[in-house]
């Protein structure tokens, strides 16, 4: 983009946000308890102008698809849409043959931004925060793709955004639309396993490379692809393609999660699944130390490709401190003695470890939760329910932004997925260090290693810092 189209951008969005902004009241450095207001339950979405509800999308081939068969199905329309690859346009041009396509969102939110109310964004973690805070700026409803921001000051700019614009948001964590951690919610209000001393989650990512150097050597940027807007944010290296008879490169269209610069790893790409629950039934905040267990070595680079990584979290309300584990490259938790003879983990799951009991959950997504032994399972029975249960991950989100339901009714909303997002992303920050960190919440600070700090945020390409909330 050239520098007036820069310049025109900061001044809409300051004029919007001027608009749009409320004044932040205090620090969010917490989630708050599933069901409970995070906004005024008065305030509804205002109407979108004309009949139906005008959705643009930023990432239209991976999980764009997704966004756009989900959306098609809720009688919703598209006038814009964006990829920097023009071989993922094929969706969106099937399914809206007369939208504009753009391979840069900056471009679009400069020429669209009066012609659609929402945006749906499926695009590398590193570029969440950009184009999901000029969309809120703008007053557009923002549906983000988990992880919700690439670093943890990033997240805490959209706990204030969250409160600071009034838009219906959603986090992609689709499996918080769904029924497991509902259940698993009930069991433990009801006290079916007592207290809960720790939980463990695992997962069986990566399945892309980790452990690993930047690739030597420069390759022709393919025509379909504008590389320079892939990168956006992110520091200048030369492109690499994939290799002969090989579908993927080293960073586009799919193994980009295992490196710093672009993605937050196996962490960050299943935690906003996986640790959904323990988050949405036990309400932790943000938690006081991240120390990074174990993990295969690390790169200047890229991830590594095993770890183990432990959080403490304080008491709160109802519930008395806990510990966390995540496990990933195929490591999990010891077989719990509650457990059957003969079964074995899932490959992916949670482990709840109470005082009077443990739950077993399977699937990345909270799917199949348990009281094991069997036994007890067929003795306690299904929990009384407490919570309600959701119409569809998306259409809680179409919902609010038609106004047919209050703004906060989408349960993955940004007030919960950016503090749930900040105290994954600590891990991150954790195993970079190799130490444990010890952290100060309200401040946004490490405090037993000063020098961490500077891995809570990152530096900007010029172009692409679009500042605080």
């Amino acid at each position: 983009m050239v520098q007036e189209q820069g310049t025109t951008r900061r001044a809409f969005i300051k004029t919007a946000a001027a608009v749009a902004g409320a004044t932040l009241v205090g620090k969010l450095t917490g989630c708050a308890a599933p069901g409970t207001a995070r906004t005024s339950s008065k305030t509804y979405a205002t109407r979108p102008k004309g009949d139906k509800l005008r959705v643009a999308f930023i990432g239209t081939g991976g999980i764009g698809v997704w966004h756009l068969e989900q959306t098609a199905k809720l009688d919703i329309v598209c006038p814009c849409y964006c990829d920097v690859d023009t071989t993922h346009f094929a969706k969106a041009a099937g399914l809206y043959p007369e939208a504009r396509a753009y391979q840069d969102y900056r471009e679009m939110f400069d020429r669209e931004h009066k012609n659609f109310d929402a945006v749906m964004i499926g695009i590398p973690d590193h570029h969440h925060y950009p184009a999901t805070l000029i969309a809120m700026q703008l007053g557009k409803h923002v549906y983000t793709q988990k992880p919700l921001t690439h670093t943890v000051w990033e997240a805490r700019q959209l706990a204030i955004a969250a409160r600071k614009y009034r838009v219906a948001t959603q986090m992609g964590n689709q499996g918080h639309a769904k029924e497991g951690w509902r259940l698993v919610y009930e069991w433990i209000h009801s006290g079916a396993i007592g207290q809960v001393k720790e939980v463990h989650t695992w997962t069986d990512r990566p399945i892309w490379p980790q452990g690993i150097g930047r690739p030597e050597g420069e390759d022709p940027v393919p025509s379909n692809l504008n590389w320079d807007v892939w990168l956006g944010p992110a520091p200048y290296r030369p492109y690499k393609g994939p290799a002969p008879g090989e579908q993927n490169g080293p960073y586009h269209p799919f193994n980009w999660r295992g490196w710093w610069d672009f993605g937050c790893g196996a962490l960050g790409d299943m935690a906003c699944h996986t640790m959904d629950g323990l988050f949405a039934v036990l309400d932790p905040g943000l938690p006081t130390a991240v120390e990074p267990v174990a993990a295969t070595p690390a790169t200047d680079e890229s991830f590594p490709v095993a770890s183990v990584i432990k959080w403490e979290f304080p008491a709160k309300g109802w519930r008395p401190a806990f510990t966390a584990y995540w496990y990933d490259g195929q490591l999990k938790p010891r077989l719990p003695k509650e457990l059957e003879y003969g079964r074995r983990l899932p490959n992916t799951g949670n482990l709840y470890i109470g005082t009077k009991g443990v739950l077993l959950v399977a699937g990345d997504y909270n799917d199949s939760p348990r009281l094991i032994p069997e036994s007890k399972m067929e003795k306690v029975g299904k929990p009384k329910r407490l919570l309600e249960r959701s119409p569809g991950h998306v259409l809680e989100w179409i919902m609010a932004c038609r106004g047919e339901k209050p703004l906060d009714y989408p349960k993955s909303n940004f007030a919960y997925a950016a503090p749930f997002t900040e105290a994954v992303l600590l891990g991150n920050v954790a195993l970079r260090v190799g130490r444990r960190i010890e952290y100060d919440a309200r401040n946004l600070r490490i405090t037993n290693l000063p020098e961490a700090n500077q891995l809570l945020t990152k530096s900007y390409r010029k172009g692409w810092d679009v500042g605080p909330a």
